[in-house]
């Protein structure tokens, strides 16, 4: 079953070629150790909700977008390994990439799925 890294950043909407440049910078690293693929999802129907919602969430700020995204992994062990390769890589350091948000309000964790539909998926329940 695949593993799924997700993440909501909020990024200034004036930075969203520049979030765009990111990400082809960064997102090859991924496939390149390991992961199955990479979604980058510039927010344009992301309603504020009425105890919490994305906004909330990460403190965006007025002049911010959300930005939702998911890398797939072929199982978690992969992503364990693949993840410290990416975080080790020297094209990730500091002098090599900027972050074009503030990447301490970036929200991210692992996922096992428990159900997949749809035509690019097994169609099953765990």
């Amino acid at each position: 079953m695949p593993y799924v890294d997700g993440s909501v950043m909020a990024v200034p909407t004036a930075n969203k070629q520049k979030f765009i440049d990111f990400a082809n910078q960064v997102d090859p690293l991924f496939l390149e150790h390991g992961a199955l693929s990479v979604r980058e999802c510039w927010g344009d129907d992301v309603p504020a909700g009425k105890q919490t919602d994305f906004q909330h969430a990460v403190q965006a700020k007025d002049d911010e977008t959300i930005v939702f995204s998911w890398v797939e992994w072929p199982d978690k062990a992969t992503r364990d390994a693949g993840m410290k390769k990416v975080m080790d890589d020297p094209r990730m350091q500091p002098d090599k990439v900027s972050m074009p948000f503030d990447g301490a309000r970036m929200i991210f964790g692992g996922f096992s799925p428990v159900l997949e539909l749809g035509s690019n998926s097994r169609s099953k329940a765990s």
